[in-house]
């Protein structure tokens, strides 16, 4: 049974009567449930939050508002919920790039990335890819990774720190370019600005923003960091199976709160966080976004360890290649 036939079947327990809902307990019952996107208006936790906001409302009887909470890479907003207190009223869509990328690269952050959250379920990952321009000279990765081991090839990230830059890294450690250039901007945007204005040769950032201007022909995707090539993009080969298996990575988003969240509110929500995933209606988009949850989506203590193994896999990367973020 493939991946849409078993989320499927699982979605229908959603539509549980709401009578059960209120029989399950006390909780939600004081007002509404506040989720935390930690970054602004319009990128991809603002739209995962906004597209699972409203069937948690409707399967826990409740209103659940998004509550942008933006600013120093998702920080912020993230602070914020590990500061509220532990009642169930105040959620986060949680974040690869604040839980696992800012804990590996920043000395000091205000929270403890696990300790001080319950770490409830992944809802989605995203994929790395690197672009170059439709026109680029750059067909293969081959090509590309022999011109930066003897001439400068720039690639542009969202950040120092992020997701993009750190797999570039291990990319030029790997591969012997020692010409490939990390050039870091403000955000995807102006990083995507100066690819198509020439002024860096190459951008790798999550495939969901991209996903258009790929279809589109505009951008030319040479390798994903997906473990299998996605069906919607058939010929862009995997960096694993280009010879480079470490690059093998994905920036997950899941459901998190204030850490000892009671057990009885953690039971509830781990419960629907499968059959959220598996709605058709956000399985549609997810597949629009090429921002998948995975079969079946880690929960739990489960969810809890992968965020430590990559925190770990991460922190040593950035050590390699002394990135840090001050």
């Amino acid at each position: 049974m493939n991946r849409r036939s078993v989320l499927l079947a699982a979605a229908g327990a959603l539509s549980a009567p709401r009578l059960a809902v209120a029989q399950a307990g006390a909780w939600p019952s004081r007002g509404s449930i506040r989720l935390v996107a930690q970054f602004p208006p319009g990128g991809l936790v603002d739209t995962i939050a906004r597209l699972t906001a409203p069937i948690l409302s409707q399967s826990l009887g409740q209103t659940v508002v998004v509550e942008n909470r933006a600013g120093a890479g998702g920080v912020i907003g993230t602070d914020f919920v590990a500061k509220q207190p532990a009642d169930g009223y105040t959620l986060l869509v949680s974040h690869a790039s604040v839980h696992v990328f800012s804990a590996a690269t920043m000395p000091t952050l205000p929270f403890h990335p696990v300790t001080d959250f319950t770490h409830l379920g992944m809802l989605v990952e995203a994929s790395n890819v690197l672009l170059v321009k439709a026109e680029s000279p750059y067909r293969t990765l081959d090509q590309y990774l022999t011109a930066a081991r003897t001439r400068p090839v720039r690639y542009g990230s969202s950040g120092i720190g992020s997701a993009p830059h750190l797999l570039g890294a291990m990319l030029t450690g790997e591969s012997g370019a020692i010409n490939l250039d990390h050039v870091p901007y403000r955000g995807s945007a102006p990083a995507m600005q100066d690819l198509m204005a020439n002024q860096i040769e190459s951008f790798i950032d999550p495939i969901t923003t991209n996903v258009q201007l790929m279809k589109d022909g505009v951008l030319r995707a040479l390798a994903i960091s997906t473990p299998e090539r996605l069906p919607a993009f058939p010929d862009v080969p995997t960096f694993a199976e280009l010879g480079f298996p470490k690059l093998t990575s994905a920036q997950w988003l899941g459901l998190s709160g204030p850490k000892n969240l009671p057990a009885p509110i953690v039971e509830r929500l781990n419960a629907l966080i499968p059959q959220l995933v598996a709605r058709p209606e956000l399985m549609v988009r997810f597949e629009e976004l090429q921002t998948l949850p995975r079969n079946p989506p880690p929960m739990g203590a489960d969810f809890t360890a992968i965020i430590n193994q990559q925190i770990g896999d991460w922190t040593a990367v950035a050590r390699q290649f002394n990135i840090v973020v001050t």
